[in-house]
């Protein structure tokens, strides 16, 4: 499988448009500091825009809900994700592409004391609870265009590369309910381990023969 690695140049960030990003990414960091500090349903919209020292009508022009906030940080790590796979070495199997591209991202995330504690305020809060699988369509949407920028063009490569991330994010998913149970494992050993796990049994499915 030949891969199809293609630089494209950055567009350049023009002063309205760099002024919108930190006015965004303002009001995004004082939302989640007062998610953390005052609880999800403790905090107000006017509780934000007053400390992002922004009017409500802003706040609206960049997130259409409180909920839409947290969303857009969830997104951030798919940003992550992708920037991970196309960074990987060219020539590499796919599967390592993945492998070494998912969990950088994940202990890079993981390091992050913020990250930890608004995952938990997550699952602790039914609204954002009930939303938060939204996530894992997104990511592997997401997925599934990175890996298929590497592989080439075809919707009969897009398609292999769109079964290949749901699997993965799938085990994802499951392997982040079962790290929460045993937290004090080392994040990276664990994520080598499911890895190594979810290759085996791909492979033992693929050898058994059909009834």
């Amino acid at each position: 499988m030949i891969e199809k690695l293609e630089t494209q140049p950055k567009p350049t960030e023009g002063r309205r448009e760099r002024k919108r990003r930190q006015t965004r990414e303002r009001i995004q960091e004082a939302a989640i500091s007062l998610f953390l500090e005052r609880g999800f349903d403790g905090t107000t919209i006017e509780d934000i825009t007053e400390a992002a020292d922004v009017s409500k009508r802003s706040f609206f022009d960049y997130f259409p809900s409180k909920e839409e906030v947290v969303a857009a940080w969830q997104d951030s790590f798919a940003d992550e994700l992708v920037e991970a796979v196309a960074a990987r070495p060219a020539g590499e199997p796919i599967t390592k592409v993945i492998e070494e591209a998912l969990i950088s991202s994940v202990v890079s995330g993981a390091a992050d004391p913020q990250n930890l504690a608004l995952g938990q305020l997550i699952r602790q809060t039914p609204a954002l609870r009930a939303r938060d699988q939204l996530k894992y369509t997104k990511l592997e949407r997401r997925l599934t265009e990175a890996l298929w920028e590497r592989v080439g063009e075809g919707e009969a490569e897009r398609f292999r590369m769109g079964l290949l991330a749901a699997v993965v994010i799938a085990a994802m998913r499951a392997a982040g309910e079962r790290w929460q149970e045993e937290p004090s494992v080392p994040l990276d050993a664990f994520a080598r381990d499911i890895f190594q796990e979810l290759w085996s049994i791909l492979a033992d499915f693929g050898q058994k023969s059909p009834r």
